[in-house]
């Protein structure tokens, strides 16, 4: 082994730490450079299996279309000058056979005649005569022929991606099979001691391997071929298993030149290479050296978040490319240095920003200087500006994915976003679907998320999306119009009644519904069996019981502090009194996973975890809605679902619920 390959036999550094458009420049530069992003070799599919391809050569009209002059109408075929004077009041009369003949639509025209009468305007007297009440021109209600297509007519250019009426055109002039490009083919070696496959029974320290299935979908969405090598090990033998099983070249060995010989045919036989997982500088991390030795680093470490262990090189003339493990950090990385090579490859074009909007983002955030960040958001148009709300931020929570409608790009040298600043946001969805957004800003309740699901039975083209930041957040939301309801459970301790006085308090300026949703027991969510034997709010003060809280702002948190208050437990005797989680299923999920004892909760989420409870008290969770949006068309199929008997009893089944005044407007406030 050479000096250079027994360097990279140490942990693997970072190579470099640079911005993205140099890292952008580099690596593209060098794959233009060295033509690596070639087109695939052309191949000649069905016009049923071309939907979506792109056409590899220009495409020819075989024949014409209509291929002979045909009749447009049924009806009969005239000579046009047979058919001056004929009118309602004075009708003309034709022989069948001599002047006239029956005709159908795309029948040929008969010799000699170059018209049809429409048969709305023929009498028929009997088999050989008929009276016509209406003149025709030459060619009137004639097809004819090429009148669409004509033969070496040019049907669609090279480079051109097929739809449906493409392959009904190309049908019509002949054609029954098409020329397109090659889908690239993309290796997916993902990596990992504690990765199983997708339907693996999954015991503690195992994670599925969901970034092959996401990877899958976006190579195969950008027009790419993906087959996935994985997943193996972050061992050597077992990585020489994996590609002998997919290229079934080589035996099972643990020498290292073995494994490079097998992953050198790899990429023989693919057009590029992924290695997802082992970018970083880790005892593990093997993804670095793998390609050092099978050809060139040329980026090791990218200044952006999430996704700065990103590898990028060439290997056999080909990219190779090593994705941090994160989802994530996995997506946004194959978007920016992955769907290019694709796009361009398959024809498609090189654009990672498909389509921008400016927004108001609803909270400030915070970003770290040096990297630019990608910050997923949630978008809704309420009122007559669209609005943006952060999602939870992290390279390991997949459902940002799938909640995000765009991400705003916050420059590297930028501290963050400000409150109500405007941004742009590169969508995912489209302009219509964030119009057809209903935006619930406030606190979390479970049947907030069977109103998302529900709704779309009754309305598909609307999204419910509900963000937990709690009920006070909420009202801020709807104070400053960028939200069309909040959820609110907030208790007057005064007054013992809920959400009312901070509605006359902070939203005295807008006409707005208070809406029951449900009534609801707050308690404490405790693991099965209760090994810690808890039972009131006074155990929280015990040194061996670990509490989890919800976030400042959150009704349950002023619930807590109300009943602490009544009790005079001070917070600081709390063990976890300030850690903080911001859903009712979040805290249940941390008391499930043993990391405390107890925390207040919602009876529903305790259910749905299979977690004991201990009541404390009863509580109303209400919608707080302006006036403007009740009435919308919008929030209409909402309103209509909660008042429904059959949402009732989906919601009674969750346990911990009262629905009886469900869909009630509780007060109305007129300013």
């Amino acid at each position: 082994m050479n000096n250079r390959n027994s360097k990279l036999n140490n942990r693997n550094y970072y190579l470099s730490d640079i911005a993205l458009p140099e890292a952008e420049d580099i690596f593209f530069g060098e794959c233009y450079i060295l033509d690596v992003i070639k087109s695939p070799l052309s191949e000649n599919l069905t016009l049923t299996e071309s939907l979506g391809r792109v056409t590899a050569d220009p495409v020819w009209a075989s024949t014409s279309s209509p291929a002979y002059d045909s009749s447009a109408m049924d009806g009969v075929a005239v000579r046009s000058e047979d058919t001056i004077g004929a009118s309602e009041t004075n009708p003309l009369k034709l022989i069948i056979g001599s002047n006239a003949v029956w005709v159908d639509t795309g029948d040929p025209m008969p010799d000699n005649f170059n018209a049809v009468v429409m048969i709305e305007n023929v009498i028929e007297e009997n088999e050989t005569s008929i009276l016509i009440t209406d003149p025709v021109a030459p060619l009137q209600h004639v097809r004819p022929l090429g009148e669409d297509i004509v033969a070496t007519e040019l049907i669609l250019p090279e480079r051109h991606t097929i739809t449906p009426p493409d392959m009904a055109a190309c049908a019509a002039a002949g054609l029954s099979q098409i020329s397109v490009i090659g889908k690239p083919k993309v290796a997916i070696i993902t990596t990992g001691d504690e990765l199983v496959p997708l339907g693996t029974n999954v015991k503690s320290g195992d994670i599925i391997d969901s970034n092959s299935v996401l990877l899958k979908g976006l190579i195969a969405q950008w027009g790419g071929e993906p087959s996935t090598l994985g997943p193996i090990d972050d061992d050597y033998t077992k990585i020489i298993n994996c590609v002998k099983s997919a290229l079934d070249r080589f035996p099972i060995d643990d020498d290292y030149n073995k494994i490079i010989n097998c992953v050198e045919s790899a990429l023989d036989r693919f057009d590029i290479v992924i290695i997802n997982a082992g970018s970083s500088a880790g005892r593990d991390d093997h993804t670095a050296r793998v390609i050092a030795e099978l050809g060139r680093v040329l980026v090791h470490g990218v200044a952006i978040r999430p996704g700065h262990p990103v590898v990028l090189g060439i290997a056999g003339n080909k990219p190779i490319v090593g994705l941090p493990g994160y989802p994530v950090s996995t997506a946004l990385t194959a978007e920016i240095f992955i769907k290019p090579l694709i796009t361009t490859s398959a024809g498609n074009g090189h654009q990672l920003i498909e389509n921008q909007i400016p927004a108001i983002i609803t909270r400030k955030v915070n970003s770290q200087m040096g990297e630019d960040e990608f910050l997923r958001v949630k978008l809704g148009k309420v009122g007559n500006k669209t609005v943006a709300t952060p999602l939870q931020r992290g390279a390991g929570v997949i459902m940002s994915l799938v909640r995000s409608d765009g991400f705003v790009k916050i420059p590297r040298f930028s501290e963050g976003l400000d409150y109500g600043s405007q941004i742009m946001v590169n969508l995912n969805k489209t302009q219509q679907s964030i119009e057809d957004t209903i935006v619930c800003i406030g606190s979390h309740d479970m049947a907030l998320d069977l109103i998302s699901s529900r709704l779309k039975r009754i309305a598909p083209h609307i999204t419910f999306a509900s963000s937990h930041v709690g009920s006070l957040a909420g009202i801020r939301a709807i104070q400053n119009s960028e939200a069309h309801m909040a959820g609110s459970h907030l208790l007057d301790p005064d007054t013992g009644i809920y959400n009312m006085s901070y509605i006359e308090r902070y939203l005295d300026h807008v006409p707005m519904k208070l809406v029951r949703l449900v009534g609801r027991i707050q308690g404490l969510i405790i693991p099965k069996g209760n090994p810690k034997n808890v039972t009131t709010l006074t155990d929280l003060v015990r040194p061996d019981v670990n509490f989890v809280n919800r976030q400042r702002g959150s009704g349950t948190r002023v619930l807590l502090d109300s009943q602490l208050k009544e009790l005079n437990i001070p917070n600081e005797n709390i063990n976890g009194y300030h850690r903080e989680e911001f859903s009712h299923l979040s805290v249940a999920a941390t008391v499930q996973g043993g990391n405390a004892d107890a925390g207040l909760g919602i009876m529903s989420a305790a259910k749905a975890l299979d977690l004991d409870f201990i009541p404390v008290m009863d509580e109303h969770y209400d919608l707080i809605i302006p006036d403007e949006y009740y009435q919308s068309t919008l929030l209409q199929p909402m309103i209509s679902l909660i008042n429904s008997p059959d949402f009732r009893e989906s919601v009674d089944a969750l346990g911990g619920y009262d629905t009886q005044d469900m869909g009630k407007i509780i007060a109305e406030f007129n300013y």
